[in-house]
């Protein structure tokens, strides 16, 4: 009876054996495909990979460029302030000299209209009548 539990013992330890290499060799197997499956998404995301450092370092050039132009546009936007500023200033200094001379052509160009009137007022002649009862108050 020993002989057949030595027997028995001696199947199972044998099956138990077949049983793991045939383990083994899956795992292997399925080592092999995951590795080849990982070489194919390396290979097809380097394209990807290569084309985000390319966009990034565009991204990064426009950034730099954009932030030029804005220190630009500043740097205008002061210069015409201090400019319109100067100008501002200096325009009291010019209107003084310039505003006596306007108010001396309107002058003269009020009495020339009042002479032109008294003209033509004196030509027509004395108003009718009517009209002056059109123009009464009271």
């Amino acid at each position: 009876m020993t002989n057949v539990w030595l027997g028995i013992i001696a199947v199972a330890v044998l099956v138990m054996a077949v049983i793991q290499v045939a383990a083994i060799v899956f795992a292997m197997s399925a080592a092999r495909r995951i590795g080849q499956v990982a070489d194919r998404l390396e290979q097809n995301l380097n394209p990807v990979v290569s084309n985000l450092q390319t966009l990034t370092s565009e991204a990064a050039r426009m950034t730099t460029l954009a932030a030029a132009q804005v220190e630009r546009a500043d740097r205008m936007f002061a210069d015409l302030t201090r400019r319109a500023e100067q100008v501002m200033a200096a325009v009291p200094t010019l209107i003084g000299p310039a505003g006596k001379g306007l108010a001396f052509l309107n002058g003269i160009k009020a009495a020339l209209a009042a002479i032109h009137e008294l003209r033509r007022s004196s030509r027509r002649g004395a108003a009718h009548p009517d009209e002056e009862d059109a123009l009464f108050i009271g």
